[in-house]
């Protein structure tokens, strides 16, 4: 517990600390290649982060169903609901990575 609270009261520092300077910046001073790039790499990350959930999700389906055939059809179904679920998120997430692009609305 108590490595908990240091890793946490850490994280909880440097968001204070970094804070004050971020939100001290005057207007029009953002990057904007870098709130591109910011986007993309967002973008990137969920579509990493779904394809390993949905890898893991499939996996352990394939083994349920493998250990048990008689039950297979419910774990396919159970499966394909999760994944459609994940993809959901996945399609949102990206949506809104996309829409950090200021070149986008025009």
């Amino acid at each position: 517990m108590s490595k908990f609270v240091r890793v946490l009261s850490v994280m909880i520092a440097v968001v204070l600390i970094t804070a004050a300077p971020a939100m001290a910046q005057a207007p029009g001073a953002v990057n904007p290649p870098l709130i591109t790039f910011s986007g993309a790499f967002g973008a990137g990350l969920v579509a990493i982060g779904a394809s390993y959930g949905i890898s893991k999700l499939a996996a352990a389906a394939l083994e349920s169903m493998a250990r048990q055939p008689e039950v297979a059809g419910n774990i396919q179904i159970a499966m394909i609901i999760a994944a459609a679920l994940i993809e959901g998120f996945t399609f949102f997430a990206i949506f809104v990575c996309m829409q950090q692009n200021p070149w986008a609305a025009n």
